[in-house]
């Protein structure tokens, strides 16, 4: 029996609601934009701009109104995401890393693109890293760029002052980055929920003031520069070097800048890959089904013998160096790092990746970080109403999707019916 559809004046009446309520919004955001003309600012009022989007609003809640007889909610609580099967998870990812191993050679891609999916793998490595600490073990954690930064800083102090190679530097930053882990851990281990949150917020604007206070080690707002670029199994991406052989000149091509691009590229995506098999393998092993029994009920983990302890330790620490690998690449990519690329902006993209993408879920995290970094980008040609539409999307997604694109928490582990049943008669016995 198909539903009865809204009145005209109902729907006329719901519009105009929604409509004042766009021109509360869209006044400040669309309404003004400021001018600068030759070092002199004036800001002008674009009155055509704002009744534009105003109209909008109102047109479209009319059109989905009378169109379909349902709210804008309603219709998205009708539309289904499936979940993907194992077999359609395993063709997912193989079509993936095929494409991401073939990018760089292909004819159409350039510098842009090759750092646009650099910047999406670095995204993809944190959220990952993210999802044990609060996908898996259910830990909220607001500070995360904390150990993004110590990862970074570690790079750049120990090649400044010591000589490390990014290659060198690489396991020292994920062990210095789980060190924090464990050290954050202990004085949170009797907190939970908006607690926790509080004080991991308060730990990573606490190592964010420090690194931009403690001048004679950190540079201070200055950063560190300097940091060297990770070599071709110590060949330099160099027109020429006067210690020994450059990468052109080994394989006989020419120079370009784009090489090194490249190279940077399968690095951080070999560092993506080793990182999903490790994650996946841990949620296999014991201590992954302790981090999802923690995340149900801490309680009953408790009372079944587990050591909440340990448990929690381990997914800050795990976590953790995941983040600080990932910040230590950063640091080599970009040869200079500074207290400006590790704000509370950071952790909260990080923490949306993870939220958007079900908290658990491999893929989600994908599917998220490619939101939330290029529909930034696809944007920037509409500068003007960029965080705009980052902010529409975020808000539908969570309405569609309260719980994640692929929010579907399946089992580590299937016993089957015969052997289940077989294990219960026994007891039972």
């Amino acid at each position: 029996m198909s539903e009865p559809r809204p009145k005209f004046g109902d729907a006329l009446r719901d519009s105009l609601k929604l409509a004042a309520i766009a021109f509360v919004l869209a006044f400040p955001l669309v309404g003004f934009r400021l001018q600068d003309y030759g070092g002199a600012s004036s800001i002008a009022f674009r009155p055509y701009a704002l009744a534009g989007a105003v109209v909008a609003v109102f047109a479209g809640r009319m059109l989905i109104l009378l169109g379909t007889g349902l709210a804008p909610t309603d219709i998205l609580d009708r539309i289904k995401l499936p979940q993907p099967t194992s077999v359609q998870t395993s063709s997912l990812a193989g079509l993936f890393i095929a494409t991401a191993l073939a990018l760089p050679l292909l004819p159409f891609a350039n510098r842009y693109e090759i750092d646009l999916a650099t910047t999406f793998l670095i995204y993809v490595m944190l959220g990952w890293g993210l999802n044990i600490v609060v996908g898996l073990a259910g830990l909220l954690d607001l500070g995360y760029v904390a150990f993004y930064a110590t990862g970074a800083y570690t790079l750049a102090l120990l090649s400044t002052h010591f000589g490390f190679g990014f290659w060198g530097a690489l396991p020292i930053a994920g062990l210095a980055a789980a060190s924090l882990g464990i050290l954050l851990g202990f004085p949170v281990l009797r907190l939970r929920g908006d607690y926790l949150a509080i004080v991991t917020l308060g730990f990573g604007e606490i190592i964010r003031l420090i690194l931009l206070n403690w001048t004679p080690v950190t540079g201070g707002p200055n950063g560190i520069s300097g940091v060297p670029r990770p070599s071709f199994f110590g060949l330099p991406f160099l027109p020429s070097s006067a210690s020994g052989q450059t990468f052109s000149q080994f394989f006989g091509v020419a120079f370009s800048a784009e090489q090194r691009v490249a190279w940077l590229y399968y690095i951080i995506l070999a560092l993506a890959l080793l990182t999903l098999v490790f994650v996946q393998r841990l949620r296999r092993l014991p201590v992954g089904r302790a981090w999802e029994a923690l995340r149900e009920d801490e309680i009953a983990c408790q009372a079944v013998g587990l050591n909440t302890t340990t448990v929690k330790l381990s997914a800050f620490a795990l976590g953790a160096m995941l983040g600080g690998i990932a910040g230590c690449f950063f640091a080599a990519r970009q040869g200079f790092v500074s207290p400006e690329s590790f704000t509370f902006s950071e952790s909260a993209i990080i923490l949306a990746i993870v939220v958007l993408g079900g908290m658990g879920s491999q893929i989600g995290v994908v599917i998220a970080a490619a939101v939330l970094v290029g529909l930034p980008e696809l944007g920037r040609n509409l500068a003007e109403y960029r965080m705009l539409l980052f902010g529409v999307a975020m808000v539908l997604i969570m309405i569609w999707r309260p719980r994640g694109l692929l929010a579907g928490r399946r089992p580590s582990i299937r016993v089957p019916l015969p052997a289940a049943q077989a294990a219960i008669a026994g007891e039972v016995a």
